[in-house]
């Protein structure tokens, strides 16, 4: 049984794609569900132009719908697809679409499949998919925390399939009904006898084409999960422990070379000319009119000195400092994406409270920076298409098939292996060093890696815009009683998703605000009146999909407020916030991880009496339809800020892969805790400042404090996990440092005056 019976091994994974092509037609770019979302986005602009009542009006149902984002699944092949059994009962292999890039995903796949196949996790292997291997692009793009809760459905109905097919052979074979066998370990045994097969020896004894069944297998009830919920060794743990494991930066195959790319002294410089040296073992090539230019050598010590020898002249570009950054964010109108009730009303009632957030650009700072290795081989026919093969770390391998049929040609054959990637966090949604390498290695004849450096990484990269948000709310009564009246909220950033979509400037200027900035953008607590004003601006820097989208800065900014108006009404930070959440689904489920932080962390009790200043902050937030809250204790002395503990209450559903989520949620509160306290990316003369670690500090292991993770179970529905948590990191800090001090920081990093 084979998902792709012409693939003569099934071998295409990230740890080692097969030297020879798989054969698959190229495909063409399709309606994926996200360019459908975007085309949808742009469509309503469209529709309206030079009509501004209803774009004033369609902008908020747009703006919800894409809030509500995460709902429905990708477009799915059939079962077949995912599962390769062989007759020598080798390990089951299951070829999943998502991208490993740290967050333990594919741990997760497997344990959906191994909940619906009687096998034990030893006899499953787990593959990355290539882009040959038939999943739509839509299936494989890793992005937003959807990986599990968008497959939990089709893989486990992919798994029962197989199982379901199996038996009824088995049963055929054995001379019994499928109900009659036992199945466990990869074998079935008929009830009540020694006769037995084993799975492999079930395929090998098929002649004829597998089939479906007519209906759908039902699939293991909660109740009876063996796998689901329970913890797993990582499927991938043993090949990064032993160094096979084959990240993009380490993509090696023969005949290879080593490329590197000059790079604009500053944002939007364009190539004018330039020559570079000429000696055997070197190609330069230098293409003023595509803005391009690099080299080729043995090694990758060659290939970065030779390219500081290239003579180069380049023109334009922006002379921005950060200062004019921030400027170019006024908050003060945008598109209307939210109103409700009555807020003139609602602002005339009660304290009136205002106060404004800033975050700066950020980095995201992952362990390996991009790189990518591109093979152009000869065509199998004298007329055929060329082969390609390309190694690439990214999050969307189709777009990256996308962009190297598009640079190199419909005559060619492009297959993408998606690597394991070092980390990732929204900067490996772009195909720079792909294209780069496809160029390179058109130019040389040779099989071309391209590995950027760190310093090329951080001062070249995609970063996380600045943002600046302006609030002003009433809140009416003291203690117990206050209750939050009206919110006006504007809010301003660099392009997220409008960066990386392609679309014509017009359409984006349109519709008016960024798709990406819109994650927890929103207040959830019951409103008497509400007004959102969202404005993207297009900065002269690169700005684009960081961990989180725009949940983070948004947290930061809301919840912080929240806390102000907690305090304006000296009402508890936490009891504020229950009295004033609505009591629907949304609201009961904030409610709940709200008090299991409070009780876990021992909000109100006693601090440490050692003569420091401490504190406790809380904050929360709806991500992803994934419920977090977070109490930060922090401890400041000597002009510095010191994380003791994070509590950490979460309800993303059904928790799949316990271990796995737990540290997803680790891994997000360090994020946010370095952003929050140490990270700032600075610009001058339209160029990055940092160079490396050294300059662009990062959060270390002596500053990381203890992290608690609860799990607040709602229903059987998995939602996401890999993002939400790090939406309220800032905000339970700077609280914490509020409470311990009396300061209100309100920009990051935080600093005390």
């Amino acid at each position: 049984m084979s998902a792709e019976p012409g693939d003569p091994n099934g071998e295409s994974s990230a740890a080692g794609a097969p030297d020879s092509p798989t054969g698959a037609s190229p495909k063409k770019r399709g309606i994926t569900r996200r360019r459908l979302l975007l085309g949808a986005a742009a469509g309503a602009g469209l529709l309206v132009v030079g009509a501004p009542v209803a774009l004033d009006r369609g902008r908020p149902r747009l703006a919800e719908a894409i809030f509500e984002r995460g709902t429905g699944s990708p477009t799915i092949p059939d079962g077949l697809v995912w599962f390769e059994l062989h007759g020598d009962d080798r390990p089951v292999t299951l070829h999943v679409p998502k991208i490993e890039m740290g967050q333990g995903v594919h741990t997760g796949f497997a344990q959906l499949a191994l909940e619906e196949l009687a096998i034990e996790p030893e006899q499953l292997r787990v593959q990355q998919a290539d882009t040959a291997r038939g999943f739509a692009a839509d299936a494989q793009f890793t992005f937003g925390s959807t990986s599990v809760s968008t497959m939990y459905q089709p893989v486990r109905e992919a798994a029962a399939a197989v199982q379901a097919m199996l038996a009824a052979e088995a049963g055929a074979r054995l001379g019994v009904s499928a109900d009659r066998l036992d199945a466990a370990a990869g074998r079935f045994t008929v009830r009540g006898t020694d006769r037995a097969l084993t799975f492999g020896q079930v395929v090998a004894g098929r002649t004829t084409p597998w089939q479906l069944p007519e209906q759908p297998p039902a699939l293991r009830g909660r109740g009876s999960f063996t796998r689901i919920g329970r913890d797993l060794r990582r499927v991938d743990m043993r090949d990064k422990l032993t160094g096979a494991a084959v990240y993009s930066y380490n993509a090696r195959v023969p005949g290879m070379r080593f490329g590197a790319v000059a790079r604009p002294p500053r944002f939007g410089a364009t190539l004018r000319s330039g020559r570079g040296p000429t000696r055997d073992g070197l190609t330069v090539l230098i293409d003023a009119e595509a803005n391009f230019a690099g080299v080729v050598a043995p090694t990758r010590t060659q290939a970065w000195a030779a390219l500081a020898e290239l003579e180069l002249e380049w023109e334009g570009g922006t002379q921005a400092s950060s200062a004019d950054l921030d400027a170019m964010l006024p908050a003060t109108g945008g598109a209307v994406i939210r109103r409700d009730g009555d807020l003139d009303d609602a602002l005339s009632r009660g304290t009136l409270v205002e106060a404004e957030y800033r975050t700066p650009l950020a980095h995201h700072a992952h362990l390996e920076p991009v790189a990518a290795l591109v093979a152009i081989d000869p065509p199998a026919q004298p007329d055929g298409p060329r082969p390609v093969r390309a190694w690439v770390g990214t999050q969307a391998p189709g777009a990256a098939k996308d962009a190297l049929t598009e640079l190199l040609g419909d005559g060619h054959d492009v297959t993408v292996y998606p690597t394991l990637l070092g980390g990732s966090f929204g900067r490996k949604g772009s195909q720079d060093a792909a294209v780069e390498a496809a160029r390179l290695a058109r130019a040389d004849g040779s099989p071309v890696h391209v590995g950027w450096s760190r310093g090329e990484d951080l001062r070249h990269g995609v970063y996380r815009p600045p943002t600046h948000t302006r609030l002003r709310a009433t809140v009416e009564g003291t203690g117990d009683a206050a209750r939050l009246r009206g919110v006006e909220q504007f809010s301003s950033s660099g392009d997220i998703i409008w960066a990386i979509a392609g679309l014509p400037e017009f359409v984006r200027d349109t519709l008016g605000f960024d798709p990406g900035t819109l994650l927890a953008q929103f207040l959830p607590y019951r409103l008497d009146g509400y007004r959102v004003r969202n404005e993207r601006e297009e900065l002269p820097v690169p700005t684009g999909p960081w961990r989180g989208l725009g949940a983070y800065p948004n947290t930061f900014a809301l919840e912080s407020f929240v806390d102000e108006l907690a305090a304006a009404a000296s009402a508890d930070p936490v009891r504020f916030r229950l009295a004033n959440l609505p009591d629907d689904d949304a609201g009961r489920r904030l409610a709940a991880v709200l008090r299991t932080a409070a009780q876990e962390s021992g909000w109100g009790g006693p601090l440490p009496a050692d003569g420091a200043r401490r504190g406790r902050g809380v904050a929360c937030c709806l991500d992803h339809d994934t419920a977090v809250a977070q109490v930060a204790q922090v401890r400041v002395g000597n002009g510095r800020i010191e994380v003791e503990r994070v509590v950490v209450a979460v309800d993303p559903g059904l928790v799949v892969d316990p271990a796995g989520a737990r540290q997803q949620a680790v891994g997000s509160v360090v994020m946010g805790l370095s952003s929050a306290l140490v990270e700032q990316l600075s610009v001058a003369d339209g160029a990055v400042t940092q160079g490396n670690f050294d300059d662009y500090p990062i959060l270390t292991m002596d500053r990381t404090p203890p992290i608690d993770v609860f799990f607040v179970d709602s229903d059987d529905r998995p939602r996401g996990m890999g993002e939400p948590v790090l939406g309220p990191v800032a905000a339970a800090v700077a609280n914490a440092v509020h409470a311990a001090t009396g300061q209100r920081a309100r920009s990051l990093p935080l600093r005390l005056t």
